[in-house]
């Protein structure tokens, strides 16, 4: 039987095979970068994956998710937040960005962030986009 490669529409896709979607989009860009990545089964210190560079030296944890987001339960583990937008990949520390993000006012006062320690951004405004470029994976190539 021959293997079939009919893409898939990620839409159609289960939040489970969504994560396992992504976890492959974002593997196969750091491995440009001279990352390998393992995936956890269970989230470890709120960890989705691990990266470690082919230096041997270098390895973050990173949750994934599907869009900016910020939670208590990940602060002040050392954790790194991916998610991807249509053409770019954003990878940036949970507990920097967040402080950055509060000291600009953008979740103080909402009912999420106040009682459920919890806040993601359905859209990027213009002052979230530039506060997350600095976290932008470049475009990987696929270069032999």
């Amino acid at each position: 039987m021959p293997i079939s490669f009919e893409k898939v529409s990620y839409k159609d896709l289960t939040s489970r095979q969504k994560e396992a979607y992504n976890f492959q989009k974002v593997s196969a860009l750091l491995a440009e970068f001279g990352y390998s990545t393992i995936r956890l089964t269970d989230d470890w210190n709120g960890a989705d994956f691990i990266a470690q560079h082919r230096d041997g030296k270098t390895f973050f944890k990173a949750q994934l998710k599907s869009r900016l987001s910020f939670y208590d339960k990940y602060s002040d583990k050392d954790l790194y937040i991916c998610f991807g937008r249509p053409g770019r990949w954003f990878l940036y520390p949970h507990d920097e960005l967040r402080d950055q993000v509060l000291a600009k006012g953008l979740m103080e006062g909402t009912e999420s962030w106040e009682d459920r320690r919890g806040y993601s951004f359905p859209r990027l405004s213009k002052l979230l986009a530039e506060l997350l470029e600095p976290y932008r994976i470049p475009a990987g190539s696929y270069d032999d």
